[in-house]
């Protein structure tokens, strides 16, 4: 299978291929009290412009992630590269915690709502990993 560096154009497009062949509608529905509107910051991309935009969206009952930003988001993450990896590829989420105890990770809106919406997305066993995320551990260098 080939591999393809995180958040790559290509791993971008393999991701998004492998997320909507396994959705799985109990998981990817977010309660309505996890609804956020997230734009992302990845900084130290080690390739391209060394930066990447993206986004996070449960307001519509589903959960979207895609490049660029939305208007109005209730909160923009900035972090580094490597805590994104760990986050999105490994789901690592005390990689982020520590991240932002250590300040590589800021936070401008709605803080409340950001934590709020990521304990009711993560898995109930933190030990899980659905298949769709490790189909993308598989395609990441």
């Amino acid at each position: 299978m080939p591999t393809y560096p995180f958040l790559s154009d290509e791993w971008i497009a393999e991701a998004r291929k492998i997320r909507s062949e396994m959705a799985d509608p109990d998981r990817e529905t977010a309660p309505e009290s996890a609804s956020v509107r997230m734009n992302q910051v990845i900084t130290d991309v080690p390739f391209g412009e060394g930066r990447l935009d993206a986004h996070l969206d449960t307001s519509s009952g589903t959960l979207e992630m895609e490049t660029g930003h939305l208007e109005d988001p209730d909160v923009t993450v900035t972090l580094d590269y490597a805590t994104a990896k760990a986050i999105f590829v490994d789901g690592t989420l005390d990689a982020g915690m520590k991240a932002f105890m250590e300040g590589r990770v800021r936070v401008q809106g709605d803080m409340q709502k950001l934590i709020s919406a990521m304990q009711q997305l993560a898995p109930p066993d933190a030990g899980a990993v659905d298949q769709a995320q490790a189909k993308i551990r598989e395609i990441t260098e």
